[in-house]
């Protein structure tokens, strides 16, 4: 039944573009599919090509992407020119960035020059005069500790068949609630959400070209610095993270934000920050193998899990969760991964 309504979707795509594109010849070849209901087409003209977003109506909501790509383009963020859409049918038809993103160019010899180019455009994000967008959903406790929830739910019940304890669940609520606390204690400035090297395209003008946005809400000022400089598909080593980040502190600083906070202070917001995306993310990736069928990202569990580890380790209040991860779940999961 899936197939036969992917390929109706492609078929109703195919004719929408026949009508945005009368007596022009064009051919589609996928471009790509992420963590979501999205697909998106490359569609090749004679000189041009461009790109289509099927985003099925009854599953994705594409206001939001139209309405966070004008806020950034007022931001001088590059994100892709809407040329055309349908809301009722789910279409979009985009600018092409091209099919080079960071994740595949990125070397230790290049790193420094694409992360200088990702870091000014998240500055100009965080910082510009339309920065503050109050239609803009807000990172709130419910939502943060909603998907902190995903790591118990899809990662130590579904994943690893955990069974806890009701002392385990306490400490696991504890946690949650230090690192939502942590969270909310931060400056709260427009948050890509995803602003990671699979959502940067390396593009000859304004590099990088950004995409995957229309998630964006009012959040933590150093949750996409977590999402870009502790990646969950490619890592770096910790005194590369810690001076880009004091950079970027810097950076701030001298455009009016953060004027009182300390570098140690935006360390910690930073690490526990991190921890919480990583823990969501490792329930989304398990959920996105047991509930969606797409097994291809429990293989960036382990680095992820590993993010989980370094930081609980550096920090007394997280020793709890710290010792019982290593007691239970590091045995839990190297199993798992033998089977």
């Amino acid at each position: 039944m899936e197939n036969k309504v992917t390929d109706l979707r492609l078929m109703q795509l195919k004719q929408w573009l026949n009508v945005e594109f009368v007596d022009v010849e064009w051919r589609l070849e996928v471009a790509s599919a992420d963590a979501s209901f999205r697909r998106y087409f490359r569609v090749i003209f004679a000189d041009k090509t461009l790109i289509a977003m099927d985003a099925p109506p009854d599953k994705e909501d594409i206001k939001p992407f139209i309405q966070v790509a004008s806020a950034l383009k007022s931001l001088n963020v590059n994100v892709p020119e809407i040329y055309a859409q349908d809301l009722t049918q789910g279409f979009l038809l985009l600018q092409d960035f091209g099919a080079i993103g960071y994740l595949d160019q990125l070397t230790a010899d290049n790193v420094d020059a694409l992360y200088h180019d990702a870091l000014n455009a998240l500055l100009n994000l965080q910082s510009g005069e339309l920065a503050q967008q109050p239609n803009l959903p807000m990172y709130d406790e419910v939502l943060l500790m909603r998907e902190m929830a995903l790591f118990t739910d899809w990662f130590l019940a579904e994943h690893l068949s955990l069974t806890l304890t009701d002392n385990e669940h306490e400490m696991l609520q504890a946690i949650y609630t230090l690192l939502c606390d942590n969270a909310l204690e931060q400056p709260q400035v427009l948050v890509h959400r995803d602003y990671h090297s699979r959502n940067l395209m390396v593009y000859p003008e304004d590099n990088p070209g950004i995409i995957d946005f229309q998630d964006a809400v009012q959040g933590a000022v150093t949750y996409d610095l977590a999402s870009l400089l502790r990646d969950c598909y490619i890592s770096w080593p910790d005194d590369k993270v810690y001076a880009w980040l004091a950079d970027y502190l810097k950076a701030l600083q001298s455009k009016g934000f953060c004027l009182s906070t300390e570098q140690e202070t935006f360390f910690r917001w930073f690490d526990l920050m991190g921890m919480q995306r990583h823990l969501k993310a490792i329930g989304i990736f398990s959920r996105l193998n047991y509930r969606d069928g797409k097994s291809g990202y429990l293989k960036d569990i382990p680095r992820t899990l590993g993010y989980v580890e370094q930081v609980s380790q550096k920090y007394p209040a997280l020793a709890p969760f710290s010792q019982w991860l290593s007691a239970k779940v590091k045995p839990a999961f190297i199993e798992k991964q033998r089977t």
